[in-house]
């Protein structure tokens, strides 16, 4: 894995992952409150179809400066400038959990770069029509994310509280940590080490406008989610399928939103079918 710092054309840094090596280029798109690097389980069987991985910590995680008030758009941006550093022209994305959206920004946002997107219980806008947001989240995920509609300051406070974060794992979560997906906690563990600003800044902008409409994107796009997840709930998938005309949704009866890893696998033939 190559690792460098990329300075972007406003002064600000970004910690950059690139495995170097595939000829079809694919965005990772981490979660909260989760570092950049690529997805290791991933990257056999990605070797395999030809893969190429880069990524980069989203603004305020790891050796990426924040950036208060980015949005889905603004994010994507960044990503444009992190593919024309490595000579990037156009790729895939796959984003997981709120990478996920990420994901889909970076497709609406630079149209044609993006050839496909694959996400893993990726979340919609926040106060759209036909979608009741916050229904069947789990207590946890509603009082943080109700924090961050209150704004920057509300949100650090609450940050600052020592409130616990419960995800609820379900079984089926618990067991993915037992196997290649236990790659996901050292992500995860590490994710807050350069403080708190990455989390604060996703969580308010997935309960803010994403400066760009997914419905808009012309790449084909293939939603995973798991029917048993609580912490994006899967009507968050449903409503993503209904507004983009390119989407398929695969639904998963028995996963949550680990389990629901167990398919990225399978979404990478997807995946390489269309490049």
């Amino acid at each position: 894995m190559n690792e460098t710092e990329l300075l972007l054309a406003d002064g600000r840094t970004l910690h950059v992952y690139d495995t170097g090596h595939g000829d079809l280029p694919v965005w990772w798109s981490h979660g909260t409150p989760n570092l950049g690097a690529p997805p290791e389980p991933l990257l056999e069987k990605s070797e395999r179809l030809g893969l190429r991985w880069f990524s980069f910590d989203r603004p305020g995680y790891g050796g990426s400066t924040p950036a208060p008030g980015r949005t889905m758009a603004s994010t994507a941006h960044d990503l444009a400038q992190v593919a024309d550093s490595l000579g990037i022209d156009r790729f895939a994305a796959v984003g997981y959990s709120g990478g996920g959206c990420y994901a889909l920004g970076g497709a609406a946002t630079l149209r044609d770069r993006v050839q496909a997107v694959l996400t893993l219980a990726a979340i919609a806008p926040y106060g759209v029509d036909g979608l009741d947001w916050f229904g069947g989240m789990l207590p946890s995920g509603v009082t943080s994310l109700r924090a961050a509609l209150g704004g920057r300051e509300v949100k650090e406070a609450h940050e600052a509280s020592g409130i616990e974060y419960d995800p609820e794992f379900t079984a089926a979560d618990l067991a993915m940590f037992d196997g290649p997906w236990s790659w996901l906690g050292s992500v995860a563990s590490r994710g807050m080490d350069a403080g708190p600003y990455g989390l604060i800044d996703d969580d308010i902008s997935y309960v803010t406008p994403w400066g760009c409409d997914p419905g808009s994107i012309t790449a084909p796009i293939l939603l995973l989610h798991g029917e048993q997840d609580r912490i994006v709930p899967s009507t968050h998938g449903f409503w993503l399928a209904n507004h983009c005309p390119t989407a398929e949704l695969r639904l998963f009866a028995k996963d949550s939103h680990i389990s629901v890893l167990a398919h990225a696998a399978d979404g990478l033939d997807w995946l390489r079918a269309r490049l």
